[in-house]
């Protein structure tokens, strides 16, 4: 009940971690310029600019002409959420609270494990590019006119939370596994210690 109710924390833990990446993804505060009272919104997908009172946003028509590192961003956050979907599916076949494969227990365990792994990569994905897209930003901050101001918005934090939690979860379904595995060897070793005490006491 106990490795149930881990694999039930670990599966969750992941599931909120994807639930931020997805909307880390899609929202529009990934970069921000700013000059005097106008100011622009990058996001992976579109661009928003105005004032605080009214604001106009437009979808991005050219990838190529974007700059390297939203082409980077976008392109490697989808990786990890396919990933992640990938983990999804893999994961619930493999915990022990679902029916699938109840047949095969340790098939099961080790798709357990294979989802965790999946979830790893996949919070590990996002971390990285999070980060490097963070670095890139201060490093064009550092070079910009001092009249204009660029800098990174909310949408970088709610990504790093995700892949942070994403993996999390997945360490606690991968480690599952290997303490399943112990404790199975221990179990197995004990009954075989008592099938010997047993048939040396009845040879007495």
């Amino acid at each position: 009940m106990a490795s149930s109710g881990l694999q039930i924390c670990g599966f969750l833990l992941s599931l909120v971690g994807v639930s931020a990446t997805i909307a880390a993804t899609f929202m529009v505060e990934w970069g921000k310029d700013s000059q005097a009272k106008h100011s622009v919104y990058e996001g992976l997908w579109m661009s928003c600019s105005g004032t605080s009172e009214r604001s106009t946003c437009e979808n991005y028509k050219y990838l190529l002409k974007l700059p390297i590192e939203v082409q980077a961003t976008r392109a490697v956050m989808l990786v990890s959420l396919f990933f992640s979907a990938m983990a999804l599916i893999v994961s619930i076949v493999g915990m022990k609270c679902t029916r699938f494969m109840e047949a095969m227990p340790q098939s099961k365990g080790k798709a357990t494990a294979v989802g965790g792994m999946l979830f790893i990569i996949s919070g590990v994905l996002t971390l990285i590019i999070t980060s490097w897209y963070v670095s890139r930003i201060v490093e064009i901050h550092n070079t910009a006119h001092r009249l204009q101001s660029r800098e990174f918005g909310h949408a970088v934090f709610i990504s790093w939370a995700g892949g942070f939690f994403t993996a999390l979860g997945g360490v606690i379904l991968s480690l599952r596994r290997c303490w399943g595995s112990k404790g199975s060897a221990q179990s197995i070793s004990t009954n075989q210690l008592l099938s010997t005490t047993n048939l040396k006491s009845n040879y007495v």
